[in-house]
């Protein structure tokens, strides 16, 4: 066990000598390639920039405005016939747009029933065992200037599917 918990300090320490002898032990110019990989980076991060706001922007507003709340008590009848607790809901849905927002209603559970209860852990495990995946697929998407995504939103949204039923079916196991 000890010898787990040093490689996983010492991993990034030992990749980035590596990386930076490699480049040595092949005459590259590390701190040249360091610095135009750091600018095509920082270009990359202003053309997403408005995507990221845009979605940060719309889940805020769903948020504060109660359309969540609103959406989950309205299919409360529905969540019920599966089994679904309609608290989760706006977890679900917002976590397939936003992790950071998708924290702050994890939180928002942890405070109304508990970490260890039920929806605490299930919140918990949804979290662990689902994508963001329309920020994932606006950001990479782009980032890649591919315009077909063919099955990817809908393989997405089957993977993400099955891991909000699994978090809810795990945390009635435990």
């Amino acid at each position: 066990m000890k010898l787990l918990l040093f490689l996983s300090d010492a991993i990034i320490p030992l990749l980035t000598f590596y990386i930076v002898g490699m480049g040595l032990l092949n005459h590259q110019n590390i701190y040249d390639q360091f610095i135009k990989g750091a600018a095509e980076g920082f270009k990359t991060v202003i053309g997403i920039l408005p995507t990221l706001i845009g979605l940060m922007v719309a889940v805020g507003i769903l948020r504060a405005s109660g359309f969540l709340d609103f959406l989950a008590e309205q299919l409360s009848v529905f969540t019920d016939l599966i089994h679904f607790p309609s608290e989760l809901l706006p977890l679900a849905l917002v976590k397939m747009f936003s992790s950071s927002a998708a924290n702050g209603l994890t939180i928002d559970i942890y405070k109304e029933y508990g970490a260890d209860s039920y929806l605490g852990r299930a919140a918990s495990l949804m979290m662990s065992a689902t994508e963001n995946v329309f920020y994932t697929m606006s950001l990479y998407f782009m980032t890649a200037k591919i315009k077909k995504t063919r099955y990817t939103l809908a393989g997405a949204l089957l993977a993400t599917g099955v891991g909000i039923a699994a978090s809810v079916w795990l945390a009635g196991k435990f």
